[in-house]
């Protein structure tokens, strides 16, 4: 009975000093503002205020805090997620863990498909009725991601929604001249990683694929990957899969990117008025956030001029951060290429054509993932 009595205790005792401690030690840790594991913002105090409390924002401000700033935070997600792996788990916050050390996120079914082919075909239309000597050409790429194009490295009999089919139809009720890379993605297996293990980007071998694709639609001679010059800028690229999954201590990725010494750039990023002759900043290789270094991160326009372009032709542009990668290989073939992320710019890039006379192609570019819910696409107008 003596024994029983002191277990119990004991265990009261531990229990009732973690308790205490937990408190003490959210009190006096240093604070962060950003996550480098998690690779966001993590939420501030929140302001106190009789309506706040009165609406319940301030409580819930308050439990966002604390979830935020909980001591250990990272050490307990990694636990979770080692428990959850340990126990067979194969999907974690819609990362699939798959073969080979790939994170793959999964594809939800989309619920805006209609709403976005009446806005890509709205858009085509108008651009088709400028008036012009010759036409302004516009293509679509609607890019597969690692969970359409590396199915055999998804965990055994993994459910998924078909991404093709849903590109399928935007092509078609489009009616915009379709890039459809899937078929250069796949003849590039077994040359080089078409996607990153811990990211849901395409690597710039994949981009580079997806520039082969959109050079032979065009009728290009494109630029071969011999006659760029490579340069590994990380081999410890932590992407936006490796925060979601919560598997802290997997093996990063190497971070490739491409130079052609023809090429005499000027880029011009017209929010900041910044003027670089690199479409690479290198700053955010020592930062969590390392894919940004491809055309420095976000920004409304970009407007890019290369004086050793092999045509006169000009291109705009309109896409997510996967076209990020590939504008280093589009630029040596226009004069000028203007880009636009269209959840930040606010004008409407059919407005922009217009005004501009020497656009003489359009490509959309958007990768099948995010899609779905990806605001700029409004912004397509």
């Amino acid at each position: 009975m003596k024994a029983e009595a002191w277990i119990r205790g004991m265990t009261a005792g531990v229990l009732a000093g973690m308790a205490l401690a937990l408190p003490i030690l959210f009190m006096i840790t240093a604070k962060k503002d950003f996550s480098e594991n998690e690779n966001r913002y993590l939420a501030g105090f929140p302001e106190f205020g009789w309506q706040q409390v009165r609406e319940g924002a301030y409580m819930d401000g308050l439990t966002d805090y604390v979830s935020d700033h909980f001591p250990f935070r990272d050490f307990w997600i990694s636990l979770k997620t080692g428990v959850e792996l340990s126990a067979g788990k194969k999907k974690i916050n819609g990362i699939f863990i798959a073969k080979d050390g790939y994170l793959i996120e999964e594809y939800e079914k989309p619920e805006n498909t209609e709403r976005i082919a009446e806005i890509l075909k709205s858009f085509a239309q108008k651009v088709a009725s400028l008036e012009r000597e010759n036409p302004v050409e516009v293509r679509l790429m609607l890019t597969p991601t690692a969970v359409s194009s590396l199915k055999e490295k998804l965990p055994d009999y993994a459910a998924v929604n078909d991404q093709m089919e849903t590109a399928g139809y935007l092509y078609q009720a489009t009616g915009i001249a379709a890039v459809d890379c899937s078929e250069w993605l796949e003849k590039g297996k077994g040359e080089g990683e078409l996607y990153y293990k811990t990211d849901h980007h395409w690597t710039t071998f994949g981009a580079y694929m997806g520039y082969r694709a959109y050079c032979s639609e065009m009728g290009f001679a494109p630029v071969e990957l011999e006659e760029l010059t490579a340069q590994t800028v990380t081999e410890d690229f932590h992407g936006t899969l490796y925060s979601r999954a919560g598997v802290y201590g997997h093996k990063g990725d190497s971070i490739t990117i491409y130079a052609n010494p023809d090429d005499r750039l000027e880029v011009k990023y017209l929010d900041t008025g910044e003027t670089s002759d690199s479409l690479y900043n290198l700053e955010y290789v020592d930062k969590k956030d390392k894919y940004s270094l491809f055309l420095n991160n976000l920004h409304p326009l970009i407007e890019i001029t290369n004086e050793a372009a092999v045509t006169d032709r000009e291109l705009v542009l309109i896409k997510d951060s996967y076209a990020n990668s590939m504008a280093p290989f589009l630029v040596h073939h226009f004069k000028k290429v203007y880009v636009f992320d269209t959840r930040y710019y606010k004008e409407g890039p059919s407005s922009f054509i217009a005004e501009h006379k020497d656009v003489t192609d359009v490509l959309l570019l958007y990768n099948m993932n995010t899609l779905d819910g990806d605001l700029g696409v409004r912004g397509v107008y």
